[in-house]
């Protein structure tokens, strides 16, 4: 086997780094994990998160970026099938597993933190952004006519606040569930019978 170049074996140890952040990160929280520790479950030395990354912040915000990345590509085709019965399941098992997967916790500390660096602030602002924009998009081919004073990013905004206000009761209280969310979609979205 071919030695790895000095660039690829930094490339290798960076998607480590990520891969062992995340894990830590929706295992622990924001706020628990430490450099040392990212460094440990990747099984590398603090030096390499130090070449990698400017610190904690940036490696939480990448983190982020690729579960919001990875949710969107598991969205799009459910909401492409949207309302079926079968996508309306699948999102609510989405949801679900969302919410148990140690992402509300990251997300509510790590914003935390942002707030008070307004560089990390701007990116996560952005990316709150983008989110919506994609869904705002996904409104707007499956509900293309809304009632009067009611715009596709309203209700795109509406749903991510109250997605992330239930994460943040799940953070609270480990017993609250997706079903309000799940509800309240069925309700609003599926044409009555």
């Amino acid at each position: 086997m071919a030695r790895l170049t000095r660039s690829e074996t930094q490339a290798r140890n960076r998607e480590e780094l990520l891969n062992a952040a995340e894990r830590l990160f929706l295992r622990e929280g924001y706020q628990s994990a430490s450099i040392s520790k990212i460094a440990d479950e990747a099984g590398l030395s603090t030096g390499a998160v130090y070449s990698n990354f400017t610190g904690k912040p940036e490696i939480a915000l990448l983190v982020v970026r690729r579960i919001q990345e990875r949710n969107i590509a598991r969205l799009s085709p459910l909401l492409a099938e949207f309302p079926a019965g079968r996508s309306l399941r699948a999102l609510r098992a989405w949801a679900e597993e969302t919410l148990a997967s140690g992402l509300p916790r990251l997300e509510l500390e790590f914003a935390l933190d942002a707030k008070s660096d307004t560089g990390l602030l701007t990116a996560e602002t952005g990316r709150h952004r983008s989110a919506i924009d994609w869904l705002t998009a996904a409104i707007e081919k499956h509900l293309p006519a809304l009632p009067p004073g009611l715009t596709h990013r309203l209700c795109a905004e509406a749903v991510l606040n109250f997605v992330f206000g239930l994460a943040v009761r799940r953070v609270i209280d480990p017993t609250v569930t997706a079903k309000p969310f799940s509800d309240f979609l069925e309700t609003m979205l599926l044409p009555a019978e």
